[in-house]
């Protein structure tokens, strides 16, 4: 099992993609501060501005969402999901690449933090 944090936005947005877009169920929310949400074995913490994850670090640093780290979601049908988050408006940083293992794809939640969509060969 694991447990990954996403800074973001927007917590209702946030929880809307995961739960609606990718199938998570929501475990537990804190206003708009933050949600946890799980499918499967990982659990997702999505943190918005008013948690204790957004605050600055002592250097002057602020959290913040983005970047190109990313956890991979296997899926059965790559092009079914993607046909669905684009209906829904998500974006992709760019078209399904073929790899040795399978195929993958990265999409965007609302604040920008990436999901690598992955259906193994």
């Amino acid at each position: 099992m694991a447990t990954v944090r996403y800074l973001v936005n927007d917590v209702a947005a946030s929880v809307a993609f995961y739960v609606d877009g990718l199938g998570f169920e929501v475990v537990q929310q804190f206003g708009p501060a933050m949600a946890i949400v799980k499918r499967d074995d990982l659990t997702l913490w999505v943190a918005g501005p008013q948690a204790s994850a957004a605050r600055p670090m002592p250097d002057g640093r602020r959290p913040e969402p983005g970047g190109w780290n990313r956890f991979v979601l296997p899926v059965d049908d790559i092009e079914a999901t993607v046909a669905a988050l684009k209906a829904h408006g998500a974006t992709f940083r760019n078209e399904i690449v073929v790899g040795p293992g399978g195929r993958q794809i990265l999409c965007e939640d609302p604040s920008g933090n990436v999901v690598e969509l992955f259906q193994p060969a």
